[in-house]
């Protein structure tokens, strides 16, 4: 029985070499499942990890602003022995002279060993994935997917309940432009017995394309409501968004929609005393400051579950084994 636990994470462990994940759906719940034993497994044994990835080489190819995502992969890297190379912005790269993604990321595979991507157009990550001849990690791109986001985000749910499952999982806020949201609908129905409560004003509903996903789901189901106070007792998570500038064409609009939901002391006030607060940051005053004292806010644990999560999915991709975590799946078989 434990030489075949074995047998099974080292065939996990294989099928993840090489790869690229640019949704999650490239990743069985099998692979996701090892990368969370894997993330707990490093925040035990920080210092057995620390030369598991020696001498690779992360490049970071970020085509919009971005702090924490960009920062969690590069520490992710930097604590597993590796460096760092890339851009955070492109005025002053081959980009501003017009050079394609897919040029640029042929480029890039010749100096390092695996691709870290955000990029304000949706569908980019795919075409860097199809021409690199490393593995790239979607670090979101435009509205559509933040896969490595969402690793963080089941990360802190499992760290908080102990599963992912036979949960209520309430989202609140930008459900219509927020990829971290979709992302996270999409990869919990996969696992399956979670009742989502949809929070938003109707110019921010959630797409019906991720809709599909959870009535496609045979355990998963839904209610789309507008008051958050209304729903909050009921929850055992809730995912708090920002309303987001960038994606509104209209200032107007944006305006007038960015303090609908307000999280704060008086809110928590009705909610359950274990409910998870989770937030994919950064927060504009969609949380106010108080609530941060709150053991229920979560939001500064995403991050660095995020890292571990990201040092994860890094290490396997590369091959890179994490020294004694194969002795650790026999003991728990």
């Amino acid at each position: 029985m434990a030489s075949q636990t074995a047998q099974d994470c080292a065939a996990l462990e294989s099928q993840l070499v090489g790869k690229s994940v640019v949704t999650l759906d490239d990743l069985t719940t099998d692979q996701i499942s090892l990368l969370l034993r894997k993330a707990s497994y490093i925040e035990s044994n920080p210092r057995r990890v620390a030369h598991a990835c020696d001498g690779r080489i992360l490049a970071t190819l970020f085509y919009e602003p971005s702090t924490r995502t960009r920062l969690s992969f590069e520490t992710a890297m930097l604590r597993m022995g590796g460096h760092v190379i890339g851009f955070s912005g492109t005025q002053n790269t081959s980009v501003s002279k017009g050079e394609t993604i897919s040029d640029t990321v042929r480029v890039v595979s010749q100096f390092a060993d695996v691709i870290a991507m955000r990029h304000p157009k949706e569908g980019a990550a795919l075409v860097a994935a199809r021409a690199a001849e490393i593995p790239v990690i979607n670090g979101g791109d435009g509205g559509h997917m933040h896969p490595t986001q969402t690793l963080a985000d089941l990360s802190t749910i499992e760290k908080r309940f102990g599963r992912i499952t036979d949960l209520v999982v309430g989202l609140c806020g930008d459900l219509k432009f927020g990829r971290t949201v979709h992302s996270l609908i999409e990869t919990l129905c996969r696992f399956g017995n979670v009742h989502f409560v949809l929070i938003s004003p109707d110019e921010l509903k959630t797409p019906r394309y991720v809709i599909d996903r959870i009535e496609a789901s045979p355990s998963c189901d839904y209610e789309e409501v507008h008051d958050l106070q209304d729903v909050i007792g009921r929850l055992d998570v809730l995912y708090m968004t920002r309303v987001q500038q960038e994606r509104f064409f209209n200032e107007d609009d944006y305006l007038r929609l960015r303090d609908t939901y307000i999280l704060d002391a008086d809110k928590m006030k009705l909610a359950k005393p274990t409910m998870a607060v989770l937030h994919p940051l950064p927060r504009v005053n969609e949380i106010a400051t108080e609530v941060d004292a709150d053991p229920r806010a979560a939001y500064f644990q995403q991050v660095y579950r995020g890292m571990l999560m990201r040092m994860a999915l890094e290490s396997s991709l590369l091959g890179d084994p994490l020294p004694g975590f194969s002795q650790t799946q026999e003991v728990q078989a």
